[in-house]
């Protein structure tokens, strides 16, 4: 996937990282964990209670995390730039396979456009192993919340609305704790080896 014009707004997509980042700076601390493309978390960070909706209409609740570990990014369909390059690293990520469980969850911050079908359509051009999830508008302000991202929807004259977000990956154990944070740029290699490095420390 050439990414070269989209350098543009993945830079602006870097600094909206950074900024998620300064909402996680109360969360993290000098880590005994060093990585390369993230920061891991001094302690593992339970995740509040929380409900969603998958593409075939299951509700998924915090115990639908234990068990494996799980990337969860938050993105939408109609982002032209930062989530299509995010999940094309997934990609990538996943055919390096650096954990066999590892699960992959795409949670839109567009429901309002973001039916299950749409959901279903899109991931599939980024091959098997996605789960599309989605809840109400104003139903998932408090997961946002408790990942300390963002999302708020831009209007632009003439065309279609667009949606600001947090470009971060979040990492979260086999025990459904958040343990660490990757924002972007992203690089399959990079995650795969942060993500074999936890693994060996026995964090995931």
């Amino acid at each position: 996937m050439n990414l070269r014009p989209l350098l543009p707004r993945l830079l602006l997509a870097s600094l909206a990282g950074a900024l998620a980042g300064g909402l996680l700076a109360h969360m993290l601390t000098q880590s005994a964990v060093t990585l390369q493309g993230g920061s891991a978390l001094p302690r593992p960070r339970v995740i509040a209670p929380f409900t969603l909706t998958d593409t075939e209409g299951r509700q998924l609740r915090n115990d639908a995390l234990h068990g494996h570990p799980t990337l969860l990014y938050f993105g939408f369909t109609a982002c032209p730039d930062v989530c299509p390059a995010t999940l094309a690293v997934l990609r990538e990520l996943r055919t390096r396979a650096p954990l066999p469980d590892l699960r992959m969850w795409f949670v839109t911050v567009d429901p309002e456009r973001d039916t299950p079908e749409a959901l279903r359509q899109y991931l599939s051009a980024f091959g098997p192993g996605f789960t599309g999830l989605r809840a109400e508008a104003g139903a998932l302000d408090p997961l946002l919340h408790e990942f300390s991202a963002f999302a708020g929807k831009r209007e632009q004259p003439g065309v279609q609305y667009s949606v600001d977000h947090s470009a971060t990956l979040f990492l979260l154990d086999s025990r459904a704790q958040l343990v660490a944070v990757f924002s972007p740029p992203l690089q399959a290699t990079v995650l795969d080896a942060d993500l074999r490095k936890l693994a060996g420390k026995g964090l995931l």
